[in-house]
């Protein structure tokens, strides 16, 4: 048998009845939450009769109150001669005092157990709070009442629900010392046989995984046996309102879960989807001593098939908990990354696959990636730009997944944390030349498109006679606009993933270039249909069919330099780089030869006889195509330049 501690030997026997006080005090205090929430939520009612306010009987039924008429008090409450007319009203108040005093049993006769709190100061604050106490008349009660049993803000005085506050640190200090043993780490009294393999389970899970905390303080657990029920409680971390109360009757598990934000509650119901637990709807609860006023409860039960999956479930459960420490912190910095959503998927991915995010932190967060950022991105990127808005969104979702996997091995191993951050960096300069490429394969398919409107528009010149000419280009300019617009979505994705220039990337000056190409052949396209008596005879429409040539051989030489180029950066051999320039130099003298047909066209329509409008027509055909082909050209000749200057660099 564990040795009891020497508080325990020196209480000689009227310590024999402590544990049962402090299990005692400790329903009573489930007992006084429950019924300062029910005031509150009659309260509410009453100011609000059209909201929505819940019962609370899942709470009721959790702190074993079997008065079921108290269901009945918040919908019942109504506002009467400046009071609220709450039901049970009477009852309630009697309760609270009833439960006060079970609560403040353990500290009768003067324990010193925890000298530090006072105990015996806890008994005189609750014979002032009780000479101005005054029992309701016809169950009305008056708002001022109301806050001296439930106010949660000292500055304001003090009030009942600040002594049950005060009086329950006192007792898990007392419950500490009063533990007879530890079973894995727990601190443990009053339980059967039978409880232990209970216990072990879910310190088993907590242990797994405790490390992933580091030096933060928290996780520490308690448990007792009361009647039917083993309790084992965990602070989880170090707020007062972060709390896991566990209830174990058979093969039944309830779990009571508080937090002070709504936000990790859900996310800690969310890291149970693969186990069948029945969660309440979480309720909020006003409380001024709180972060932000309030926290908020739930209620989960699991029933395992036999005592072996009731064991596993709590092995799980605890072995969850890690996951919970300073999690909105890491949530507030992840989601300076990626949108708040993404924040939390990649907080349960790291919690299903035992990494956590405490190293993560630990490793500088938020700070280190700012400044690798800045290191990769050469200055080019704002402190706290979203990293999904430069890599897209399942780059940055990718790369933070392998942050948060890296620190947290890391750290578990003792790595320098300069080691990570090389790692990281290395990491990251990959998914920058990802984003580039990505951007790249955005690029060349734009590309692809004006080959195809000028293939359209060159094979539609040569190949169609003369009766069905008029309906066939009309048929092709519809076509080409298709393909425009296609064009014009494409730069809009390029220019949502690269928001600005990017010192190693594709700047929006190449994509807004090159997208001047497209919109030449539609145009052109669009002057072809217009020919108002179908094919000429003109001899201008050859010079023009040479022009729809040159066109045409000039936007596939830029497809291939843009594969060329793309090869070449992913660190392709210097062939590549050889078949870039070739196909620059093709472009240039392509549209050098298109100002050359341009101006054979232009000599041909004054050369002889011809219709005004078909003149005006044509002429505009043989611009746009000009155009087009200008435009290749500058836009080879920047994507040359750029290129020569990073293999300088």
């Amino acid at each position: 048998m564990v040795v009891k501690s020497k508080i325990i030997l020196a209480l000689g026997e009227d310590a024999i009845a402590m544990p049962a006080l402090v299990n005692a005090a400790l329903a009573a205090n489930d007992r006084l939450k429950y019924r300062f929430a029910l005031l509150q939520a009659a309260r509410a009612h009453a100011l609000h009769p059209d909201q929505n306010h819940a019962c609370l009987r899942g709470e009721r039924l959790a702190c074993g109150i079997e008065a079921a008429e108290l269901d009945s008090v918040v919908l019942g409450a109504a506002r009467e001669n400046g009071g609220f007319r709450i039901p049970q009203a009477t009852a309630l108040l009697g309760g609270i005092c009833e439960d006060m005093q079970e609560m403040l049993a353990p500290f009768e006769g003067g324990t010193n157990l925890v000298p530090e709190l006072q105990p015996q100061g806890l008994r005189d604050r609750f014979e002032l709070l009780l000479a101005d106490l005054e029992m309701p008349d016809h169950e009305v009660v008056d708002d001022s009442l109301i806050a001296l049993l439930t106010s949660g803000r000292r500055e304001t005085g003090d009030s009942l629900h600040l002594l049950v506050m005060d009086t329950h640190k006192a007792l898990n200090r007392l419950q500490v010392e009063l533990a007879a043993e530890e079973i894995d780490g727990a601190a443990v009294y009053g339980i059967d046989d039978s409880d232990r393999a209970v216990i072990k389970a879910f310190m088993a899970g907590l242990r797994r995984t405790a490390a992933l905390k580091f030096d933060h303080p928290g996780l520490g657990t308690t448990a007792t046996r009361s009647g039917e029920k083993l309790v084992i409680q965990n602070d989880i971390g170090t707020t007062d309102a972060h709390v896991l109360v566990v209830h174990v009757i058979g093969s039944r598990v309830s779990v009571t879960y508080t937090d002070v934000h709504l936000q990790r509650l859900l996310f800690f119901q969310g890291l149970f989807k693969g186990w069948k637990v029945d969660w309440e709807d979480a309720r909020s609860r006003a409380d001024q001593s709180m972060e932000d006023g309030v926290y908020h409860l739930s209620v989960g039960s699991h029933e395992g098939r036999d005592h072996e999956g009731c064991l596993r479930f709590l092995e799980y459960l605890g072995s969850r908990l890690v996951y919970l420490i300073d999690w909105n912190k890491a949530r507030k910095q992840l989601k300076l990354f990626v949108p708040k959503g993404d924040a939390r998927e990649l907080l349960a991915w790291a919690a299903d696959n035992d990494h956590g995010h405490m190293a993560f932190l630990r490793c500088g967060g938020q700070q280190m990636l700012f400044e690798l950022l800045e290191l990769v991105g050469r200055g080019a990127f704002r402190y706290g730009e979203a990293l999904h808005q430069i890599v897209g969104i399942e780059r940055a979702r990718s790369f933070l997944q392998f942050a948060l996997r890296i620190c947290s091995a890391a750290m578990l191993t003792g790595r320098q944390v300069d080691l990570v951050r090389d790692e990281l960096r290395a990491e990251l300069i990959g998914y920058f030349r990802s984003a580039e490429q990505g951007l790249f394969d955005l690029l060349v398919e734009h590309a692809c498109i004006t080959v195809e409107i000028a293939a359209c528009l060159r094979d539609g010149w040569l190949e169609t006679d003369d009766a069905g000419f008029h309906g066939a280009m009309r048929a092709r300019a519809a076509r080409a606009k298709v393909w425009e617009r296609q064009a014009d979505e494409i730069v809009i994705r390029i220019r949502d993933a690269a928001s600005r220039a990017q010192a190693e990337g594709i700047p929006l000056e190449l994509v807004r270039m090159a997208d001047d190409v497209p919109d030449e052949l539609e145009e052109a396209a669009f002057h072809c249909s217009l020919l108002p008596g179908g094919r000429s005879a003109h001899k201008a429409m050859s010079a023009i069919a040479t022009l729809q040539g040159l066109t045409l051989s000039a936007t596939q030489e830029y497809v291939k330099a843009l594969l060329a180029a793309r090869s070449f950066k992913q660190g392709g051999a210097r062939e590549d780089m050889q078949d870039f320039f070739e196909s620059v130099h093709r472009v240039m003298d392509l549209e050098r030869l298109a100002d050359d047909a341009l101006r054979q066209v232009r000599r041909d329509l004054l050369g002889g006889a011809i219709d005004t409008r078909e003149l005006y027509v044509l002429d505009a055909i043989a611009a746009n195509l000009e155009r087009a082909t200008d435009a290749l050209m500058h836009s080879v000749q920047w994507l040359r330049d750029r290129m020569l200057a990073q293999s300088v660099a």
